[in-house]
């Protein structure tokens, strides 16, 4: 399970994983990874992410 709610947060700017993934420069599969929770992205991949959904980094993760 993953611990981030980036696929909610791209949802609600009605963006799909492709345009995030082109937008941040990483592969869509890399995306949906992270997404799924199998891999961590980066300190740097997780602030472009937060960047183009316009949020602070900490919203990225679930609250417990």
């Amino acid at each position: 399970m993953s611990r981030f709610q980036i696929k909610q947060l791209r949802e609600e700017k009605n963006m799909t994983q492709a345009k995030l993934a082109e937008i941040i420069n990483i592969r869509q599969e890399s995306l949906s990874r992270i997404e799924l929770g199998r891999i961590n992205p980066s300190i740097a991949t997780l602030e472009k992410i937060s960047d183009v959904l316009e949020v602070p980094i900490s919203r990225l993760f679930k609250k417990n």
